[in-house]
């Protein structure tokens, strides 16, 4: 960013809730099916249809509300909110307007390893809009997403760069996951975020008009969009510094282009009065009891910062290790599975986030997904423990498990005997005084004090035994043949 400005940013993600079933009818809430069977006459908004709310979307609801530390509101409403666009059968969308079920909320994330606090304005309720499919010669409209349960989390205007509303939005998912109200799939929407963003000179009071980037599905086009934007925004106020503020940008919605890599405007920006709200008259005022939060209270986790700070806390780990660990809840029972079988979490989370994760990488996979069980991670880790395999070798092994992950990494070396360890102790003294006496000037360094001249020579010995020495025993049978050089 420009010095002398900051970027001013809100999110509003859209979380479609996991419920069997949508919010105000009884159809089946399931994504990839044949278009337009996961309807009723409810759900393509028929005159005469009256909606009936979903309670295990409320629940859901309330449990992220108290995930945040939000207020949970016993007494909310269902509002209408009216616009006119093909997948919205209605004309019109249910949502919370006025009285949303959650207010308020704090979210903490790491940005660049510190710790960020980021405050939520409110959590409601909302059922989604169909989907338009383009085709070469026509348009369709699939409303199978119609009627979806969604929550709509509203931040307050608390960001001020790309990285902080990634790594808020990442935490976010990181909640719904953890208590199960969703099942976080951003390619297939069920993660949605639009963006609100504004910039102002330093130290400037108030805010300036802002621009909405709608239906962002994904982290990194939500870093790409807000950067652009921000750097549009500076430019266009730069250009023209003697013009009002608001005359140089008015408030409107953009789309974000991933192929030319900007902002698109798409219309000028609707105010609330726009919309029309009312209250829905076919709903009732959703009443809560003390009863009912307290009891979703009792189905909380342990959620993603709480288990961060005990791996950082218990095991030892670093910040950044734990943080990567307990980003996604499947990754992390991977990990404390393969701790619980063999207790050593440092070497466990290096292989897991390092090693693993770097050859899955290219893949977009995590290791819960590669087929490599917890139980073969662990059993690798323990050989390299106990010098069954040594670091290097590993690496080999770790590729083959990959390939062949049903076969354990014990049977893989046995069934290779190039991964066994170079057991001859005689034979591996005789490389090593080899490599002494091929290395004259290195030894003469070492004995002056280089250690790198050391670490130079524990590498020849390594090459020649194709890696499969163990780095100890090189160590000290080096050192031996070193002392014994003549001065």
């Amino acid at each position: 960013m420009k010095d002398g400005w900051e970027g001013v940013i809100g999110l509003e993600i859209h979380a479609e809730l996991n419920t069997a079933t949508k919010l105000f009818s009884g159809d089946v809430n399931r994504f990839g099916d044949e278009p337009n069977i996961n309807i009723s006459e409810v759900s393509v908004g028929l005159p005469g249809t009256l909606p009936v709310v979903n309670k295990e979307a409320v629940r859901k609801a309330i449990r992220f509300g108290l995930a945040v530390k939000g207020q949970v509101q016993l007494w909310s409403r269902f509002d209408r909110k009216s616009y006119f666009y093909p997948d919205c059968p209605r004309n019109y969308q249910i949502t919370q307007f006025d009285f949303p079920v959650v207010k308020g909320g704090i979210v903490t994330a790491l940005v660049d390893g510190e710790e960020k606090q980021f405050s939520i304005n409110r959590i409601q309720l909302e059922d989604d809009a169909g989907m338009l499919k383009h085709f070469t010669s026509f348009a369709g409209v699939d409303f199978n997403r119609a009627g979806v349960p969604l929550i709509e989390i509203v931040s307050e205007p608390c960001m001020h760069s790309a990285k902080d509303a990634v790594a808020y939005a990442m935490t976010i998912r990181s909640i719904l996951d953890y208590i199960d109200a969703s099942d976080c799939n951003m390619e297939e929407g069920s993660i949605r975020f639009d963006v609100n963003v504004s910039v102002r000179k330093q130290g400037e009071a108030g805010l300036r008009n802002r621009i909405e980037i709608k239906n962002l599905n994904s982290f990194n086009y939500l870093q790409q969009a807000i950067e652009h934007e921000i750097d549009r925004q500076i430019g266009m106020y730069e250009a023209a510094p003697e013009k009002p503020a608001d005359q140089v940008i008015g408030q409107a919605t953009y789309r974000w282009d991933t192929t030319k890599a900007e902002t698109v405007l798409m219309r000028t920006k609707e105010n609330a009065e726009d919309y029309r709200y009312f209250p829905d008259p076919d709903l009732l005022p959703l009443v809560l009891s003390e009863k009912d939060v307290e009891r979703e209270m009792e189905y909380l986790p342990e959620l993603p910062l709480e288990k961060e700070r005990r791996y950082v806390r218990d095991f030892g780990l670093s910040a950044q290790h734990s943080y990567f660990l307990t980003s996604e809840k499947k990754l992390a029972d991977y990990f404390e599975e393969a701790v619980r079988i063999y207790p050593q979490p440092k070497p466990i989370a290096n292989w897991i986030l390092v090693e693993f994760g770097g050859r899955l990488k290219e893949k977009g996979l995590s290791i819960w997904q590669s087929g490599v069980t917890p139980q073969n991670l662990a059993e690798l880790v323990k050989m390299i423990q106990e010098g069954v395999v040594t670091s290097r070798t590993a690496k080999s092994v770790a590729d083959e498990m990959l390939l062949t992950p049903e076969v354990s990494p014990r049977t893989i070396v046995e069934d290779n005997p190039a991964y066994r360890p170079f057991a001859d102790t005689e034979k591996l003294q005789e490389i090593v005084v080899q490599v002494v006496r091929e290395n004259e000037a290195s030894v003469k360094e070492v004995l002056g004090g280089r250690d790198r001249a050391f670490t130079f020579l524990v590498g020849q010995v390594m090459k020649k035994t194709q890696g499969s020495a163990q780095p100890d025993l090189v160590n000290r049978l080096l050192r031996e043949a070193i002392a014994q050089y003549p001065k």
